[in-house]
């Protein structure tokens, strides 16, 4: 049956008991494709997406959903008998710990299956590389989180939800300024309840006799700390670890360096745009420039630029960028005051809920430390508005090369579904999409395809680019995370 139920319009009571009848045989099919990739999941490391939708945890509603999008944005008939039949053969096969597209297989299975006597052949080709036989060892790594703000607290929940079996990264600390048992329970309840992310799915215990909390499971130590240089981490029983440093206190090499002189830290990640000589980051796109045995203090840039960097490579590298301007349209942040109040940045102490507040950003310089041949060739602003999570970046650029709006929207699918970029780029279709749509996206950056505008000289765009610069960003966190630890799995996009 097809992804949607498209019900015959004719009145007939047996055509709706048919139709009803077709759903619910789609509900327990996908019901059985959850058990399947639970059980890769927990029993074998391997972890199942479609197009970067997650399949793991879900409700079967949302795996029903997330096969409708495949269908649309892939141009197949992918259904969940097909990605089941995947599935069933994957679990047989003796894979080492992965993360795998169902749907990037599903269509090459649409597209190749004459060459193939079935699909254990289809798929022993296709995978061979991640054979356990090929070993794919990963030493897991100890993770520090030094600040537990809005970004720590979803880096907090991201890292415990994404362990596993613990074969990656492994949250053993949290660091605070002061501690109290008071504290404890206060910081317990906001790591168990969001505003806008919603409740903690998992259970978190408070363990003040260890001054630590335990979630999911994982024993985690509220350490207390007036500066980066304060803590011995190896009596908790963490070595090498990776710290990750929320406060954006200290952003340059100085300052960050001073997390290394504690017991225990290995390497130092800045979860905002680092300064001087210290790498900054985007996942995906200049994470392998660098050698991450000869650097020990990283920048994950901000959430704008993870945002905008991945539409600007797609850009420069298809059609050449000549000028542009970047506009972001952003959701208000801590850093703004909720009432009229002094601030020291210009507009910045007028009520965050109640205007539109224009802002520097230093997202175009950034894009500049990614494509230094760009310096010059871009501006940029911002724009602050009252909704608490969900953002926008529009990107006016003139190009070198001549094009469309299907040639654009048309290479940017291609980079969503099967480029290097698939973890960064969602391609969104909905002409109906707005901000709230697209909290809690995995992704750095979500195109909107509908809105894309091509002067008619073809060499004028204006690119609209979606991102949830909370939850996206801290997704980008985790993946350079693992990056530095060493200990992503192998993949197959």
């Amino acid at each position: 049956m097809n992804d949607t139920h498209t019900p015959v319009m004719n009145g007939s009571t047996a055509t709706f008991e048919a139709e009803l009848k077709n759903w619910l045989d789609y509900e327990k099919t996908s019901v059985k494709l959850i058990k399947i990739i639970s059980e890769l999941y927990y029993d074998k490391g391997i972890e199942t997406v479609l197009f970067r939708k997650p399949l793991i945890d879900q409700a079967a509603g949302e795996v029903i959903n997330h096969h409708s999008y495949a269908k649309t944005v892939s141009r197949h008939p992918i259904t969940i008998h097909d990605t089941l039949a995947l599935a069933e053969e994957l679990a047989r096969l003796d894979l080492a710990p992965a993360r795998l597209d169902l749907g990037k297989l599903a269509v090459e299975w649409f597209s190749e299956s004459a060459n193939y006597a079935d699909r254990k052949a289809f798929l022993n080709d296709k995978l061979n590389h991640l054979m356990s036989s090929n070993n794919h060892g990963i030493t897991p790594k100890d993770v520090v989180l030094y600040g537990f703000g809005r970004i720590g607290r979803l880096l907090a929940r991201e890292l415990v939800a994404q362990a596993g079996a613990g074969q990656q990264l492994r949250l053993r600390a949290i660091v605070t300024r002061g501690y109290s048992e008071s504290d404890l329970y206060k910081r317990a309840d906001l790591l168990r309840n969001d505003s806008i992310h919603g409740h903690f799915r998992g259970t978190i215990q408070e363990d003040p006799a260890n001054r630590a909390l335990i979630i999911n499971g994982h024993t985690v130590y509220m350490i207390d700390a007036a500066a980066p240089d304060q803590v011995d981490y190896t009596r908790y029983g963490i070595e090498n670890a990776l710290l990750i440093d929320n406060t954006g206190v200290w952003r340059d090499r100085e300052g960050l360096s001073r997390h290394l002189q504690s017991k225990g830290v290995g390497k130092v990640l800045l979860t905002a745009p680092g300064k001087g000589d210290v790498p900054n980051i985007v996942y995906g796109v200049n994470h392998g420039e660098f050698d991450i045995d000869s650097e020990n203090i990283w920048s994950a840039a901000s959430c704008t630029t993870n945002a905008i960097v991945p539409v600007i490579k797609v850009i420069e590298e298809k059609l050449g960028i000549e000028s542009g301007h970047i506009e972001t349209v952003h959701a208000y942040t801590n850093d703004q005051n909720l009432l009229d109040n002094y601030h020291k940045g210009s507009r910045r102490g007028r009520s965050a809920a109640l205007n539109m507040v224009i802002t520097e950003t230093g997202a175009a310089k950034a894009v500049f430390k990614v494509f230094p041949n760009l310096k010059g060739k871009l501006t940029g602003n911002a724009v602050r508005v009252p909704i608490p999570d969900g953002s926008l970046a529009i990107l006016v650029l003139k190009v070198k090369n001549q094009t469309s709006m299907e040639a654009v929207n048309g290479m940017m699918r291609e980079e969503a579904l099967f480029g290097e970029l698939v973890e960064q780029i969602q391609y969104a279709y909905s002409n109906e999409l707005v901000s709230s749509d697209i909290v809690g996206n995995s992704c750095a950056v979500i195109f909107d395809s509908k809105a894309t505008i091509v002067g008619e000289d073809g060499k004028s765009l204006t690119l609209y680019a979606w991102y949830d610069n909370e939850y996206g960003y801290t997704r980008q966190v985790v993946r350079m995370a693992k990056h530095l630890a060493k200990v992503r799995r192998a993949t197959y996009y």
